[in-house]
């Protein structure tokens, strides 16, 4: 899947987390993105089964889509937190930079920054 297509679902995801609905407009709002642009990758999101469009043009997710949306949302959160601890910076950049870094990252790197999160909430339980 493309980088692009690896943000709209995430996103879609993400926007039903916090709002319940989402249609085209929250989409190209939240992404920044034209309506036709938007158009043009729900058509083949649908085509390929990762959502439907319903009624009134809300976005439902398939199961497959589902799925892929929650383990990218899970990479992405995980790249978010260690460019946070590392960089120092808000977790809105983070999870934007993150969003763009993800396909681009190895599993091995992927696990290496796991394991250095997990090193050092560790740390951090054992001195508080």
């Amino acid at each position: 899947m493309l980088l692009s297509g690896r943000i709209y679902l995430s996103t879609i995801y993400r926007l039903k987390k916090q709002g319940g609905r989402v249609r085209s407009v929250e989409l190209a709002r939240e992404l920044g993105y034209t309506k036709p642009s938007i158009s043009r990758a729900i058509a083949g999101f649908e085509k390929d089964g990762y959502l439907t469009v319903e009624k009134g043009g809300i976005l439902e997710l398939s199961e497959k889509g589902l799925k892929e949306a929650k383990e990218l949302v899970k990479r992405q959160e995980m790249i978010a937190e260690f460019l946070q601890m590392t960089c120092g910076v808000t977790y809105e950049q983070a999870l934007k930079d993150a969003m763009e870094a993800e396909p681009a990252l190895s599993k091995k790197t992927l696990q290496g920054m796991k394991a250095f999160i997990r090193e050092v909430n560790e740390l951090q339980q054992q001195e508080g």
